[in-house]
């Protein structure tokens, strides 16, 4: 058994507005155990939606709507379903009394539109709106088959849901168990390397192990169904663990730990400060650290060295190194890196010098050079050279430069921990 959320609105198809109600839907829906394997958006035209409900109903016990169900003559979905079934509409006094109440509430009159709103199909249920005017409905039309709708507002749609349509899943059966998930978060290896490092548990069954890639990221999901969150992550662990153990330093955190979460956590438990010397970067790296609550206790400051005047005057960076190996270049950015650590008084200095382009390439430090530069609590300098190419353009060669800055410190911090 399972369920397909289809979602109706030709604004959605136009981009107009952001699906965030499939989001919602599909984790609500694993919080229930409910499975599902599609998803459907659709324009506001009765045969596609006919179409949509033909194929959805093949493969699914559990129709669920959003959307269309207001008063204008584009909110065809409740009436589009009823006239798929072949089933007649009625005026449901109820939910007119309902409208009246709420429009009087605002000092309003209902409009002879919103009447099209009390229309349901014979033989299906009222899905209460408590806080909009466009009610629902839970209908049966067939045996082994639920529709379910609800009205696009997410804020409506969302208390809908809670209130109703999860109590009424749950009398009838469903909702026993959770699908339960953890993503993985890896920094320094490709998607396809760690798959092949953790193939052989692709073929689990429960828990299911899956990879994806994210941004500056490689992402693993490990998902469990079970009869609550205690016994998935008992049966989750040692998968875990396995992958950890295979991944090494290559894993980073799980859920909605990020790269700069972790290195202020390491640096909070080392009692340890940081701050950054930004040339393309140009205070992307200093904002993911200031992000976390918190930061202060570890993150000092950091100096956007864009122009070699300033690397020179506030970093103290070598006028001659600069004219001997350029701005982009290992030695600089070690030079950036302990000149902010000494000028600001901090544990850790880290540093980015690159060209993000589109111009400024040349044929030895072509577009997408970066450099950087980390100097530790000795003073010892090291520096990592990125080849992040041309094609990933300017934004995402400046983003992954910060991530590669704080991983290489997540790293060394790592490593220091251990000695």
């Amino acid at each position: 058994m399972s369920a397909e959320i289809i979602c109706v609105g030709t604004e959605l198809l136009l981009g107009e507005i952001l699906n965030s109600n499939s989001q919602y839907l599909a984790q609500a829906l694993a919080n229930l155990g409910i499975p599902h394997y599609y998803q459907t958006v659709v324009g506001d035209n009765p045969d596609r939606i006919k179409a949509a409900i033909a194929i959805a109903m093949e493969r699914a016990d559990i129709l669920i709507f959003t959307g269309g169900l207001g008063p204008t003559p584009d909110d065809l979905t409740t009436e589009t379903i009823a006239d798929f079934f072949d089933t007649a509409l009625v005026e449901n006094t109820a939910v007119i009394d309902d409208i009246a109440a709420k429009f009087a509430q605002t000092g309003r009159v209902m409009t002879p539109s919103n009447r099209k709103q009390a229309l349901i199909p014979v033989g299906a249920q009222v899905l209460d709106n408590p806080t909009g005017t466009a009610p629902g409905i839970i209908w049966h039309p067939r045996p082994n088959l639920l529709i379910l709708t609800f009205p696009g507002v997410p804020s409506e749609m969302h208390t809908m849901w809670e209130t109703v349509a999860v109590p009424y899943l749950k009398q009838q059966g469903w909702g026993q168990e959770i699908i339960y998930s953890r993503v993985l978060r890896f920094r320094g290896i490709g998607e396809s390397a760690l798959a092949e490092k953790v193939v052989d548990l692709f073929d689990l069954q429960n828990p299911t192990v899956a990879p994806y890639a994210g941004k500056g990221e490689v992402r693993l999901r490990v998902s469990c169904k079970a009869a609550s969150e205690a016994i998935a992550q008992q049966l989750m662990a040692p998968i875990i663990a396995k992958i950890q153990a295979i991944a090494g330093l290559d894993y980073f955190g799980q859920d909605d730990d990020t790269l700069a979460s972790v290195v202020g956590n390491l640096l909070r438990q080392q009692r340890q400060t940081i701050s950054v010397a930004e040339s393309c970067t140009g205070g992307g790296l200093g904002a993911m650290l200031t992000e976390q609550p918190g930061s202060s206790e570890y993150f000092w400051g950091g100096v956007i060295a864009y122009d070699n005047h300033v690397k020179e005057t506030l970093l103290r960076v070598d006028a001659q190194l600069l004219s001997n190996q350029g701005a982009v270049s290992g030695a600089v950015a070690e030079a950036m890196a302990l000149g902010v650590k000494n000028q600001l008084g901090t544990d850790w200095g880290v540093s980015i010098t690159g060209i993000a382009g589109p111009g400024g390439g040349t044929a030895e430090k072509p577009v997408g050079t970066v450099y950087i530069g980390i100097a530790d609590p000795q003073n010892a300098v090291s520096h990592h050279l990125c080849q992040f190419g041309d094609r990933r353009g300017r934004e995402l060669t400046r983003y992954l430069s910060a991530c590669q800055g704080l991983d290489l410190l997540r790293r060394q911090l790592l490593t220091a921990s251990e000695d």
